[in-house]
């Protein structure tokens, strides 16, 4: 059974195909630049060389349309054609309350995806535009949502409300979602196994540091709490997203400099974050190198990022009580060890003894690492998410018929034999 990821974000989609079977990644990649001009994809198979082609993608039906030709290309592809693939899986960033599991995508739960695209405008639409177009390229096979908001819907009302006038909720949906949820449900619990418990008996806060940032306060194995909000703008700072500010500010920005709210949107979700602070670097490596060679404004971007990131792991740990794990993910947790050395600076009395030899030597994205002292109360790992994993597994839950709520389904990844491919 060979199933198709993909994640269809604004100027990108990204794709995994894999052997269910076999347990293993067939082929993966991504085509950039999609809607903007110069696109290419990069495509990439076990034991290959890694292959790139120029193709313009106007829009994301020919992306959709580029990744099926390149799988099924005689020379660079991995299938003889596309009736070989089983079902597909869509990540789909916003899903509102309605959804709290991933579910096959019917005209109705089309539509529901649609009419909540408002509360994420920057990803909604793409998401639906990847997977109309998917199924116009495979027409006879299920296709299937994976929420990232769905993981959050364990959130209690009193952690997901904001203290507004409550029709802005009954009317509009104004409340708490959370996103990146198929990142922290993975990590979570392969960071329940590293600490050798059942998730159910672990409280972690997991990190999701990459262009996007995000935390989850997991307690009990659930989420109970997280940064980002009604949009992913909410929370920590992020490349280029502003993350928490005083709320009066956009409206004061907007007098002041004669913006329209959309103009201000553009600005707190594109132009702001570590890009606003450094005025030219959204890369972490890039700050980081800027930084170590005198670079002032670089330099005041990681201090706050870190003093952000060391913020919230204070205020879940106050939430959680007992704190079993922290877990750093994503493009920046796994990688940007001095953004984690001053993150994790003086937390001893909670209990975070950190071991600034490992976590510097701990630069991958392929292998899970402890970075506590063995008598570290404590524990912090740098695990390298794997959300294809978690679309994958639920499609063929779903089609199986085995599909369930995640702390009663058996993820593959949760059990003690699981070995990452």
């Amino acid at each position: 059974m060979d199933i198709l990821a993909l994640n269809c974000g604004s100027s990108s989609v990204k794709y995994q195909l894999f052997n269910w079977t076999k347990r293993e990644v067939i082929a993966k990649g991504m085509v950039e630049r999609v809607t903007i001009g110069d696109s290419y994809i990069i495509h990439e198979v076990p034991g290959r060389e890694t292959y790139r082609e120029e193709y313009e993608c106007p829009d994301h039906k020919t992306a959709v349309h580029l990744i099926v030709k390149i799988l099924t290309d005689k020379t660079y592809g991995v299938v003889e054609d596309m009736s070989k693939i089983s079902a597909v899986g869509h990540r789909v960033v916003h899903g509102g309350e309605r959804f709290a599991s991933s579910v096959l995508i019917t005209d109705d739960v089309l539509d529901a995806i649609k009419e909540v695209q408002h509360l994420a405008p920057l990803h909604n639409p793409p998401n639906i535009s990847g997977i109309e177009a998917a199924k116009v390229n495979l027409p006879d096979v299920p296709h299937i949502a994976i929420f990232d908001t769905a993981f959050h819907q364990t959130i209690p009302e009193h952690a997901y409300t904001y203290p507004v006038p409550q029709d802005w909720y009954t009317k509009h949906g104004v409340r708490r979602y959370g996103f990146h949820g198929t990142s922290h449900l993975y990590v979570s619990k392969r960071a329940a196994m590293l600490l050798g418990k059942k998730p159910e008996e672990c409280n972690v806060i997991t990190m999701h540091i990459g262009n996007g940032v995000s935390h989850t306060a997991i307690k009990n194995g659930v989420s109970v709490d997280t940064s980002m909000g009604l949009t992913p703008l909410e929370g920590a700072v992020m490349g280029t997203r502003c993350g928490d500010i005083d709320p009066a500010i956009p409206a004061f920005i907007m007098e002041r400099e004669g913006l329209t709210p959309k103009e201000l949107d553009n600005i707190l979700n594109k132009k702001s974050g570590i890009l606003g602070v450094t005025g030219e670097f959204t890369d972490r490596r890039d700050v980081i190198e800027a930084a170590e060679k005198g670079n002032k404004s670089c330099a005041l971007a990681l201090e706050i990022e870190s003093y952000r990131l060391k913020k919230y792991i204070g205020s879940y740990c106050a939430i959680l009580g007992r704190l079993d794990a922290v877990v750093f993910t994503a493009g920046v947790g796994e990688m940007a060890w001095l953004i984690r050395e001053k993150a994790l600076d003086n937390l001893e009395h909670i209990g975070i003894k950190l071991d600034k030899e490992k976590n510097r030597n701990t630069m991958t994205r392929k292998v899970e690492t402890t970075i506590t002292t063995p008598d570290s109360p404590v524990k912090v790992f740098v695990i390298p998410t794997d959300e294809e994993l978690v679309f994958t597994e639920d499609v063929v839950a779903i089609l199986e018929k085995t599909y369930t709520d995640h702390m009663n389904f058996k993820y593959s990844f949760a059990e003690k034999e699981f070995k990452r491919s």
